[in-house]
């Protein structure tokens, strides 16, 4: 079994009480460096993933199952983090009155 289990729905839903937790601590703070630490957080956990499922020898699949689901699940808090660090960015642009990094989001909200 994978070490961080995001293919079990009670971890999944742990992890996503803390992500929520962590944007709303970022929000409030008013900077993007702390949905960055989550974004890189969740990108060296979709690499240990990686890894347990090269070096993983199990006959029956059950364990390369589980941990392809976790893989799944870090996709989608990696594509959380990545639209909640430029969110935050943006408010942190904002509030310093500094450049952005880039105004990506801005596609929401465009009318084409």
């Amino acid at each position: 079994m994978p070490l961080i289990n995001l293919a079990s729905p009670f971890n999944a839903f742990v992890a996503l009480v803390l992500f929520v937790l962590v944007l709303l601590l970022a929000k409030e703070i008013k900077r993007s460096n702390v949905t960055c630490i989550m974004l890189l957080v969740y990108l060296t956990i979709i690499v240990g993933h990686c890894i347990e499922y090269v070096m993983i020898k199990d006959p029956t699949g059950q364990v390369n199952s589980v941990i392809a689901r976790s893989i799944a699940m870090d996709f989608i808090f990696i594509f959380l983090s990545f639209l909640a660090y430029l969110w935050t960015d943006e408010i942190e642009a904002k509030e310093r009155k500094i450049k952005s990094i880039d105004s990506s989001l801005d596609w929401f909200w465009k009318k084409v």
